[in-house]
């Protein structure tokens, strides 16, 4: 290329990366205290249990539109891409803004932090700067290991992923043989909701856990033979989670007794310790587990979601500089490093991380969007995807459907600060927005009328 920094993202990685990425992102520290969450909201056992399988198999939909969407347009950019074919560039740009402002960089500090609360608890003592040393040290170090190589990171993520997975297989391998049935089959607790309301309230309370497997299709551009990669990826990982999940909350509902269960924030610990042989190093072997697990989370983020950005960049709608390609790492280098660089900074400002969570309810606005975006994309004329959903109409139906749990919750949560934010993303993206496309029009004037 004749431009230093406008060559192309090369498509490296194969399936074993992109389930990484997708099971990778989505198991995370809240499993930890969500299968407590979820017996709370259910209010028995068996609900528990079932809330877990309902919740990941509508999740199955969401990602078979992520399939059909993705090997339609295979580039990067995700959400933003599938957007703006679907005709409407202002919205695919308002979505990429706030997923950069509200979700992207915070999400790095916010995992590089929870290292250090497991680490604090097989190294007491730890500093509050300290701790905060140590979470900038792993932002560094998987920020330089994804400017290096995107070979490299696939391989690391692979491995990282079934490292976390492990310590979950040995619990439930352990477990089911532990596992005490009149605990499973106790009757609901007193006045806990019941029948449809009880399943209702146990499923909406595992949506979050399900939450993170659309992200490989942030990469779709650097995926070899992403018609078949990524369809697999999407629902192999809705597969595996699913299972894993579902296993996890039977073992935990078999292991304590579910008063227990739903009162606990540490349900996972506290079934480890009821477990022979590491029941007595319950603490140690979450704390480990946890590093693990977050270690992988840091890792995935910090790999796909700076190719958002270099993908607005390099249509004229982002900060130009995060388009720049690495001519010898073929790596989004500078949208990684400022990414990384605005982690750290928010790292030492973590009542500011807590502020951007109210930025939540427009994340998941713009995944029902995107989820609605297959409607008008399927009209256009280059719309023609590998995959292709079955009934598309009522996947689609179900993916947005499933979607608004989440969006429901968290409107309950906080619907004042969720507007607001809402309104802030508008009103701070519009004109940037526009500013973006009357830069963008003059350039073009200038080449034509230079040729």
């Amino acid at each position: 290329m004749s431009t230093a920094g406008s060559k192309d993202l090369g498509r490296k990685l194969g399936l074993s990366a992109a389930l990484a990425i997708a099971v990778g992102t989505t198991v995370g520290s809240g499993i930890f205290a969500s299968v407590g969450e979820v017996a709370a909201a259910a209010g028995s056992p068996l609900m528990t249990i079932l809330a877990f399988v309902i919740g990941g198999l509508i999740i199955i939909p969401q990602m078979m539109v992520y399939a059909e969407l993705s090997t339609a347009y295979p580039v990067n950019g995700a959400d933003y891409i599938y957007l703006k074919k679907a005709g409407s560039r202002p919205l695919a740009f308002l979505s990429g803004w706030a997923t950069f402002w509200a979700n992207d960089p915070v999400s790095i500090s916010i995992m590089a932090l929870a290292i250090v609360r497991f680490l604090g608890f097989l190294v007491p003592g730890i500093s509050d700067m300290g701790g905060k040393l140590i979470a900038v040290v792993a932002v560094l170090f998987f920020m330089y290991l994804h400017l290096r190589s995107v070979e490299i990171g696939g391989g690391f993520q692979t491995i990282i992923t079934a490292a976390k997975i492990i310590p979950f297989v040995l619990v439930i391998g352990l477990g089911i043989f532990f596992l005490r049935g009149e605990y499973v089959s106790a009757a609901p607790a007193v006045d806990a909701p019941m029948g449809l309301m009880a399943l209702l309230a146990g499923i909406s309370a595992t949506s979050w856990s399900y939450t993170g497997m659309g992200a490989v299709t942030y990469m779709s551009g650097e995926f070899k033979n992403p018609g078949k990669v990524l369809p697999r990826a999407l629902i192999g990982a809705s597969l595996i989670v699913l299972a894993l999940y579902s296993l996890l909350a039977l073992v935990v509902s078999g292991l304590l007794p579910f008063n227990e269960l739903a009162a606990s924030g540490t349900p996972i610990a506290d079934a480890v310790a009821k477990l022979p042989v590491i029941g007595p190093i319950a603490g140690i072997f979450v704390a480990v587990t946890g590093i693990i697990v977050i270690i992988g989370s840091l890792s995935s983020c910090i790999m796909y979601q700076p190719r958002l950005e270099w993908a607005m960049a390099r249509d004229g709608l982002f900060f130009k500089v995060f388009g720049h390609t690495n001519e010898k790492y073929e790596t989004p280098d500078y949208s990684i490093i400022i990414q990384c660089a605005l982690g750290i900074i928010l790292i030492f400002a973590s009542n500011f991380v807590e502020l951007l969570g109210y930025f939540t309810l427009v994340l998941l606005l713009k995944n029902i969007l995107t989820f609605g975006s297959v409607i008008w994309n399927r009209k256009n004329a280059d719309y023609n995807p590998v995959y292709r959903m079955p009934v598309w109409w009522l996947t689609t139906f179900v993916a947005i459907a499933s979607s608004l749990i989440l969006v429901v919750s968290t409107f309950q949560w906080a619907p004042v600060p969720g507007l607001v934010a809402a309104g802030i993303v508008v009103v701070t993206g519009l004109p940037v927005y526009y500013y973006w496309e009357s830069q963008n029009k003059k350039n073009a004037a200038r080449e034509a009328a230079q040729k």
